[in-house]
């Protein structure tokens, strides 16, 4: 444990950011999972659902963009405890009202603004469980927020595929409100305690960019990342339309590709705790798995046309390469300082996610000039190399103390 933080302190803080995790793998998955079926039942038919879906996930990624802002500097200003409120009630409230809207109009406006309260969750979920283990455990904190996302991606297939749509959307807010009230015990980082204490300025987002130090960190923890959300908006959120592509003569179901890919990805995130505490290092665990990726995605263009058992196997596997999500967000925490560390750790992800918007755009631009598949390997191609070269310009944090402050 890291001071006197007590024992009891420590599990609800990690209990707290599982079940963030659990909220977050669940919305994820669920809106890709009731798209078509949600979509088609507002009077959408054959194109429509590939791009109006693609808008839609887009309006919540954006949405994630802006909220990861948000509640980052909220969460240096005013605690980690604050955000971990604040943002659950936020994407509660516009998951219960995704599940009665009537047009699509209000169908992005909710998922924005569920975008916007669901990005403080995981990142000060992960920088509270930094703060509150002692270095030498930290990872062992991520492997157990990992774990309980996989009830998350579990939950929000089954109730995906057995519910109306509807009804699934209103179970998601449910559960957010569930974790409101289970939150209520958590106790606030000692370390940003202390931290508020001093003459310090706090959560100045524009710090991350006027400083060349800070600037090379932040934009490499970004760029590292970005393999593990292509993955997720194109290859597999767009199964059925690669799946066809690559010369399936059934296109694959959207939510077994999915399910199958998220509960792989989670237990790759078991696989990167585990072996970053083992190897005692951060860099060289993700470096690995993002070597794998790049294996697994070559097979996806190559054997993904075999049979549909060959396709979502590998999106399996490359679920399981991408498992570095947890590891990166504690990276993130560990690169900087108290006064802005719940900042980068909340905004760098919802960076990656928002980002994705951009190959997902890509992705619909550039097949028209190279093909559904063309394009997806062709982004794919350049995520990864950009992505490995960024994270050659990172430091090591396995062991870091966490008591310090950037010079801001």
């Amino acid at each position: 444990m890291n001071g006197t933080v007590s024992r009891g302190a420590v599990v609800l803080a990690v209990v707290a950011a599982a079940l963030g995790f659990f909220v977050d793998a669940y919305d994820l998955l669920l809106f890709s999972i009731v798209r078509n079926t949600s979509l088609a039942d507002l009077g959408l038919v054959g194109d429509q659902l590939l791009d109006v879906g693609i808008d839609l996930l887009n309006a919540q990624l954006v949405g994630m963009l802006v909220g990861g802002v948000l509640w980052g500097v909220l969460g240096d200003v005013y605690g980690r405890r604050s955000i971990l409120f604040g943002s659950i009630l936020m994407y509660s409230a516009a998951t219960v009202a995704n599940g009665v809207v009537v047009g699509l109009g209000a169908y992005a406006v909710c998922r924005f603004v569920a975008g916007v309260g669901l990005a403080g969750e995981l990142g000060a979920g992960v920088t509270l469980v930094a703060e509150v283990m002692s270095r030498q455990n930290r990872g062992y904190g991520t492997m157990v927020v990992a774990a309980v996302g996989v009830v998350g991606v579990v939950t929000a297939s089954l109730v995906g595929d057995a519910l109306p749509w509807r009804t699934a959307y209103l179970i998601g807010g449910g559960l957010g409100f569930a974790l409101l009230i289970l939150r209520l015990g958590v106790r606030e980082s000692s370390l940003f305690d202390q931290t508020r204490r001093r003459d310090v300025a706090r959560g100045h987002f524009l710090a991350l960019w006027t400083d060349a130090g800070r600037r090379r960190r932040y934009l490499c923890l970004i760029l590292v990342a970005m393999p593990i959300w292509y993955a997720i908006g194109i290859l597999v959120t767009f199964a059925p339309e690669l799946g066809t592509a690559l010369g399936l003569p059934v296109a694959p179901k959207a939510g077994t590709a999915i399910l199958v890919y998220y509960l792989s990805l989670t237990f790759g995130d078991l696989t990167n705790g585990y072996l970053s505490q083992r190897w005692q290092t951060r860099k060289r665990t993700i470096a690995a798995f993002m070597l794998l990726s790049v294996v697994f995605g070559a097979g996806y263009f190559v054997f993904g046309g075999a049979s549909t058992a060959s396709f979502y196997a590998l999106c399996g596997l490359l679920g399981w390469s991408s498992g570095y999500w947890a590891v990166f967000i504690t990276t993130a925490a560990e690169q900087f300082g108290t006064n802005l560390r719940a900042t980068v750790a909340v905004t760098a992800p919802n960076f990656v996610r928002g980002l994705t918007a951009l190959l997902t755009l890509a992705f619909r631009g550039l097949k028209a000039h190279v093909g559904t598949v063309g394009s997806a390997a062709l982004i794919g191609a350049v995520v990864v190399a950009v992505g490995l070269l960024a994270l050659t310009q990172l430091e090591e944090t396995y062991g870091r103390d966490l008591d310090f402050t950037e010079n801001i």
